[in-house]
């Protein structure tokens, strides 16, 4: 039975496309894991992690409006974090995850362990929210999944 990433891996092999990722509370988690499959530099260009919102504004060109506004954890954000990286590192697709991993960090508006995750394409926006109650390391990793499920379903919708 193949990963998750082994499958988008070969989807975007078989699609011909390349992928850039921005993380922030995922840590790098999402690199990782689409580096982990053999034969992703054939696919994969490059990623940030911006952890501070300095980052966030500066590599990724987030708006320093949008930070202040809406915050680092919201949807406004990933899909700039996601636009950001798809044109910082030249590639067809990019996804973005940013969120509160805890156990510290989260209020009653932005609780623990909710995440935003998007997707920037030329002919796709996507983002969505995510709420998991598990500690920091689970709520690391079920961001990485959503969001490497989110491109599975764009490239399998490609594909059809």
């Amino acid at each position: 039975m193949s990963t998750l990433e082994e499958i988008v891996g070969r989807l975007l092999t078989e699609q011909g496309l390349t992928i850039a990722v921005a993380e922030s509370c995922t840590g790098g988690l999402i690199a990782h894991r689409l580096t982990n499959v053999p034969g992703s530099s054939a696919y994969f260009i490059g990623g940030v992690v911006a952890y501070s919102n300095r980052v966030k504004e500066r590599v990724l060109e987030v708006s320093r409006e949008t930070l202040s506004v809406y915050g680092a954890v919201s949807e406004e954000t990933a899909r700039e974090m996601a636009r950001g990286a798809r044109r910082l590192f030249d590639t067809d697709v990019a996804i973005s995850a940013t969120g509160i991993a805890g156990p510290t960090g989260g209020t009653p508006q932005k609780p623990v362990g909710l995440a935003y995750v998007a997707l920037a394409a030329q002919d796709l926006e996507r983002c969505e929210q995510h709420l998991r109650h598990g500690r920091r390391v689970r709520n690391k990793w079920q961001a990485s999944e959503a969001a490497l499920e989110m491109l599975r379903e764009y490239l399998e919708a490609r594909r059809s």
